[in-house]
């Protein structure tokens, strides 16, 4: 088996274990087990919580101590289980700690998926922008394959779904230990303790221009999450007024047609980050989210459908241009000795801080727009993407970069 196949094979099953639940676990927390938004932002916010420290701390374990493929592998068996215990749970207050450790094992495995891509196509004299997105956008068709599985399985109001990522988890665990060897980059000479501990990763804070564009990611950073905790709960709540439509029937269905984009939207991203540069790429993304949110607003299943449609097929740009635009930004500016680390550093800002405090304030904003269990969906749609437009607006005066072409 070839290294790029060996590679689509990884990052297909990366998104897999993540797609079978992530759309549809709110909605199922909302329908199943009654929980109010506050609650289901928290549980997602764990996600946000376990991203503000492991995958820095799994960066800097892949970087000095364990070969990234093991750890990578260990990693995933351990949410396998953790996800199976998920499923004999109903109460909040334990659901919430079984999530938070599932978040604190799968978070990590995003940032080491892409360094691990990384660390072998440059062993294979392979240019890592080239090659990467043709291989991880085998990573959005599996989210989708997931989310198919999960909602032609019926399970997407049940436990069906962790059941499907659980085994998912499993094999991509085995699978890791086949991976080629990722070693950790011992350096010749004596390494400071700031260098031991992985903490020079941060120095990539000491360059204004970084900051800026690690403080802008982090903000961007809370769209990440808010439609995957409130997009299923929005869909089925329109099955009073259609309950016939597709949406409400196979609202994870409808869903999908988001990864779909992502598969166009990632093989475009060679184009334009090599011709426009990261700060442009940056800012239609944060315009991508305006049109995302707003589309939301004024879209249902009935007449209103196509811009659900049109929604979908936004988040693409805005997942894609933001998401994997930024992380190959991170890794071309890092030092090739801290690589992991700051792909760590990067998934800390983004979906650590930001998806923290953006499912943080996006539940209170929910239950805000809930009057005796009835939500204004619009008011809150309008609300996130009133935030995306004020960050977009102030985005190109703070991130001072100049792009060339030549780079």
């Amino acid at each position: 088996m070839s290294i790029p196949l060996r590679l689509t094979v990884m990052n297909f099953m990366q998104f897999f274990v993540w797609g079978a639940w992530l759309i549809s676990f709110g909605a199922y927390m909302s329908k199943a087990l009654g929980f109010t938004g506050l609650q289901i932002g928290s549980i997602y916010g764990t996600m946000g919580i376990a991203s503000l420290f492991m995958p820095g701390l799994m960066g800097i374990v892949a970087d000095r101590w364990l070969n990234a493929e093991r750890l990578y592998g260990i990693l995933h068996l351990a949410g396998a289980a953790l996800i199976v215990w998920a499923s004999t749970v109903h109460d909040y207050e334990t659901l919430y700690f079984i999530m938070l450790l599932n978040a604190c094992v799968y978070m990590p495995t995003i940032a080491l998926n892409n360094a691990i891509s990384y660390r072998v196509l440059e062993q294979q004299g392979m240019n890592f922008i080239q090659k990467f997105p043709p291989i991880r956008v085998w990573g959005t068709i599996g989210f989708i394959l997931a989310m198919w599985a999960t909602d032609l399985s019926g399970s997407v109001l049940t436990v069906g779904q962790l059941y499907i990522s659980a085994a998912a988890a499993a094999f991509l665990g085995l699978y890791a230990f086949t991976l080629p060897a990722c070693a950790p980059a011992r350096g010749a000479g004596k390494r400071t303790i700031v260098e031991a501990l992985g903490l020079d990763a941060f120095v990539l804070f000491r360059r204004v221009q970084m900051l800026v564009f690690f403080l802008c990611a982090m903000l961007l950073g809370g769209a990440l999450q808010i439609t995957n905790a409130f997009g299923g709960d929005f869909l089925t709540d329109f099955n009073t007024t259609y309950p016939d439509s597709f949406g409400v029937r196979h609202p994870i269905l409808l869903s999908s047609i988001s990864q779909m984009s992502e598969t166009l939207f990632i093989l475009t991203i060679p184009f334009f980050l090599q011709r426009f540069g990261i700060k442009v790429v940056m800012l239609i993304a944060i315009f991508a989210w305006v049109l995302r949110f707003g589309l939301f607003a004024f879209g249902d299943p009935g007449p209103g459908l196509w811009m659900l449609v049109l929604s979908m097929i936004v988040y693409g740009m805005a997942f894609d241009f933001f998401n994997i635009s930024g992380s190959m930004y991170v890794n071309l500016e890092a030092n090739p000795r801290i690589r992991a680390s700051a792909q760590g550093l990067y998934m800390v800002m983004t979906n650590g801080l930001g998806a923290f405090l953006g499912t943080m304030v996006a539940g209170a904003v929910v239950d805000h727009y809930t009057v005796d269990g009835v939500r204004d969906w619009q008011g809150i749609w309008l609300a996130f993407a009133g935030y995306a437009l004020a960050l977009g607006l102030v985005f190109p005066f703070v991130f001072r970069y100049r792009h060339r072409r030549a780079d």
